[in-house]
């Protein structure tokens, strides 16, 4: 089953330094069918404007990852990490036991970030940051997992989640399989372009929300980047 979910369908708040969309409830946005996808919980579409950001701010108990579509942004938090993490590329927090951190956008231009939100297998462990910058070349290679909690997926951004972040860019034309274990779900949006999931047309930044599919086939209509989460 696949379950369109038109970007024009999701909530939206704009506070001027930050325009954001999201995809499952969240702050003010509350939808009783929209509250989480297996443990997958928050999926916010952001536009942080040039020389603005989120001031310090507390979490715990939540893996905490951000996918940089355009711009960059400078994180840091109470653990002493500092980093910035640029288009293209992915930074992991794992909140758990409590972590206060800031996140900046201290360049130049607009930046536009996925911030996805996953519920952890188990709480109480001890807070961490990562952040790493992945070859683009890969990117033609149909789906790469950029980080993940399932084992036997190797030396990738690791999360405390039964979960995995993988990316996909295509050009016009060319397709990408992901296959499903049974039992697990995935949620997918187009960062840019058109595509088709199993024959279902999403357009830039629409969610496909995904239950009992074993195999999907993503075909780009035109230039497309793809994220996608699979989750428990």
């Amino acid at each position: 089953m696949l379950q369109l979910r038109p970007f024009n369908t999701l909530g939206h708040a704009n506070h001027g330094w930050l325009d954001a969309h999201h995809h499952f409830s969240f702050a003010e946005y509350h939808d009783p069918r929209r509250m989480n996808w297996g443990n997958l919980r928050v999926w916010n579409d952001d536009l942080i404007a040039a020389g603005a950001g989120f001031p310090p701010h507390p979490h715990r108990d939540m893996e905490i990852i951000t996918y940089v579509r355009e711009g960059a942004i400078t994180h840091q938090d109470s653990l002493g990490n500092k980093g910035r993490t640029e288009a293209g590329d992915v930074q992991v927090m794992s909140a758990g036991t409590g972590v206060t951190h800031s996140e900046y956008n201290l360049e130049n231009v607009d930046t536009r970030i996925f911030q996805i939100w996953i519920i952890p297998e188990r709480g109480g462990l001890a807070p961490s940051w990562g952040v790493r910058p992945f070859p683009k070349g890969e990117r033609g290679e149909g789906f790469v997992t950029l980080a993940s909690g399932r084992e036997g997926d190797g030396d990738v951004l690791g999360i405390r989640a039964d979960a995995r972040l993988v990316a996909a860019t295509l050009q016009a034309g060319e397709s990408a399989e992901y296959r499903l274990d049974a039992g697990r779900r995935a949620y997918l949006v187009p960062a840019k372009g058109v595509i088709e999931v199993n024959g279902l047309r999403a357009e830039a930044r629409d969610g496909v929300a995904v239950e009992d599919e074993q195999v999907l086939v993503v075909t780009a209509l035109e230039e497309s980047e793809i994220v996608l989460v699979d989750v428990a």
